[in-house]
């Protein structure tokens, strides 16, 4: 019985903060098309909050410091690296509060442009201005690199924070399941345990502007989870690459295009971008082929054997990406059942223990088939572009 009211107080607790959350951006007139995807995927999380019952993760960004507004700005900035110019005349501007996803094709710049808001590329041209106070916490793969594989995660805080108490730091450390091994050393952690102790680092710094680049990578599906509801009610300012669409779905409201070496707002929702992304590489195949019939004195035959070579190339991609949408639509039709299931109330009588177990972990291997076709279906179409380019 002790067991499952504390269960029930946590479900109880994460209801409760959804929905705060969701009346946040209800507020939003300007923001009205992504409140509504945001509601709709908050209510299919709602209905899932018992899978997420036992999760060993749970953590929570401070109250970020106060810093100016803007907090980073940059004005006709010229981006990339010494030999060549990523991106252009890059006008950009963070302020509290901004909760912004960058999307575009792999090799556009988003990277690029991270590394040069953070401060790790000096600019080409143009002005970068941080504000008073301001505090990145920066997330990306290549930092796990970085990490002191002869420092435990105790030691790792106990740096940051010399006269905090041991006690206090291994309870931070607990939310991201560090417990008996918060003292070893992270030369035998896995990449997962190294993701989250550099995710651990960065919240424990209390960022008021957070960018982080593809943070999910290493994480499973319910440390995903637990990142998605910290960033939810994160209130500083936010940037953020990823492949993962339910997180991006569920952690910003405004979206930036990376692509053709411009920065550009992107007036839209995240299946909107998809959308756009198809409808731009018809265009260009289109443009293509008019192109080609306009050119005077074309080799038809060498046309005819480049467009074979193209399909041929193109082929295994487009039938892959199908194959990706079939599985990912069967699923979506499984997990709508599963989430009609677990509406019912008598799923949770005592009588129905085992039978819930296995609708729960069903339910949690789908969801994580479709975060990985996702991001497979992402790079597939990437992939496409380059090959059109081509």
């Amino acid at each position: 019985m002790a067991q499952q009211q504390a269960n029930y107080e946590k479900q109880q607790t994460e209801r409760a903060h959804l929905q705060k959350y969701i009346d946040r951006f209800k507020a939003k007139a300007t923001k009205a098309k992504q409140a509504q995807s945001r509601i709709k995927a908050l209510a299919r999380m709602e209905n899932i909050a018992p899978a997420h019952i036992d999760s060993p993760f749970h953590f929570s960004f401070s109250q970020p410091p106060k810093a100016s507004n803007p907090l980073l700005y940059l004005e006709d900035a010229n981006l990339g690296y010494s030999d060549k110019e990523i991106l252009t005349q890059v006008n950009m501007s963070i302020v509290p509060g901004s909760r912004i996803g960058l999307l575009g094709p792999n090799g556009a710049g988003k990277s690029t442009l991270i590394k040069t808001l953070v401060g790790d590329l000096a600019l080409q041209g143009g002005i970068r201005h941080a504000g008073d106070n301001l505090q990145i916490g920066y997330f990306a793969q290549h930092q796990l690199e970085a990490l002191d594989l002869t420092a435990s995660p105790m030691t790792h805080i106990q740096r940051l924070s010399p006269a905090t108490s041991e006690q206090a730091i291994r309870n931070f450390l607990g939310g991201f399941n560090f417990h008996d091994n918060a003292t070893e050393t992270p030369k035998n952690f896995s990449g997962g345990e190294k993701a989250r102790l550099e995710l651990a680092i960065v919240v424990w710094e209390k960022p008021n502007l957070l960018i982080m680049d593809e943070p999910t990578n290493h994480l499973d599906l319910e440390m995903c989870h637990a990142l998605t509801m910290a960033l939810q009610s994160f209130s500083g300012a936010m940037i953020l690459v990823s492949h993962d669409r339910h997180l991006l779905r569920n952690s910003v409201d405004e979206f930036l295009s990376v692509a053709e070496e411009k920065v550009q707002n992107f007036d839209g929702d995240l299946d909107e971008y998809q959308h756009w992304v198809l409808k731009s590489k018809r265009e260009n195949n289109t443009s293509r082929i008019d192109q080609n019939t306009n050119t005077p004195k074309v080799d038809r035959k060498e046309q005819r054997r480049l467009a074979a070579e193209l399909r041929r190339q193109l082929k295994p991609v487009t039938k892959k990406i199908s194959k990706i949408e079939a599985t990912i639509a069967d699923n979506e039709k499984e997990l709508n059942a599963i989430e009609a299931m677990l509406l019912d109330t008598n799923i949770y009588d005592d009588t129905n223990k085992k039978k819930l177990q296995e609708i729960l972990q069903k339910q949690g291997m789908l969801q994580q088939q479709n975060k990985t076709l996702e991001e497979q279906w992402m790079q597939l179409h990437e992939e496409l572009e380059r090959l059109e380019k081509n």
